[in-house]
């Protein structure tokens, strides 16, 4: 399933230092967690929007307690959180998630909102299938005051959506990419890379990035493209 790319601090020929280091410098403030509200589309049953979501919480995931909300049909496409990053926790510390599973989106959308109001919570992420009625833009604006007025993050994974109007200060495409191939076993799976457009932003520049997430560094890295797309197609199909 995978196919080489290399990561993008390497060197890579049509690219200077100074646009490498543009786009670093971009990618990392377009990604910088703060108390906003963060939307996320992704194709239904594309673990990408996901992925990218957790790899953007880092940290948080350790030090405290996330609530995470699903609609029913996201529940049934995507299946259950496995937060086995969960076994390091101290008990004392309390669970690493809150999950909630919602009747449907007007419901999911409640249960962020009162989320956000407690300040305890490291961060909010919900999932929500489809263009449901609930999810307008008086819903997502109200989202948006709550995580900047009570200082909690919150991501709104939208699958297999229609972009339409929506208070969110961030919001992302996400689809997934071949995989890296592990420096050192070729057979071995690689690590997952994202295709990230960043199309409506306040407070960072729009842009489109190919990333993967460094488990070492606890970190989102960027990668380069494919240099030949018909190529990453037959890997992906034979994967």
């Amino acid at each position: 399933m995978s196919t080489h790319h290399a990561l993008l601090s390497a060197e890579i020929e049509e690219d200077s230092p100074e646009n490498r280091a543009s786009a670093t410098e971009a990618f990392a403030a377009a990604t910088a967690l703060q108390p906003r509200l963060v939307e996320v589309f992704a194709e239904s049953r594309d673990a990408a929007g996901c992925g990218f979501a957790m790899a953007q919480l880092g940290a948080r995931l350790r030090s405290g307690t996330m609530l995470w909300v699903q609609d029913r049909v996201a529940l049934r496409d995507h299946g259950r959180p496995y937060p086995h990053w969960c076994r390091a926790r101290p008990k004392a510390e309390g669970p690493g998630i809150l999950h909630i599973v919602a009747r449907d989106a007007g419901q999911a959308l409640w249960a962020m909102e009162e989320g956000l109001r407690c300040a305890e919570l490291s961060a909010v992420i919900g999932e929500v299938a489809g263009n449901p009625r609930a999810l307008d833009f008086t819903a997502t604006r109200r989202l948006a005051v709550a995580a900047e007025r009570f200082g909690v993050p919150a991501l709104l994974l939208r699958l297999g959506s229609q972009a339409d109007l929506s208070g969110a200060r961030m919001r992302w495409r996400a689809r997934s990419r071949p995989s890296l191939v592990p420096r050192w076993n070729v057979a071995a799976p690689g690590m997952p890379i994202w295709s990230l457009e960043l199309f409506r932003a306040r407070g960072a520049r729009p842009g489109q990035w190919d990333a993967a997430y460094d488990r070492a560094a606890d970190r989102l890295d960027l990668v380069s493209p494919l240099r030949d797309p018909a190529l990453g197609e037959g890997e992906r199909r034979r994967g």
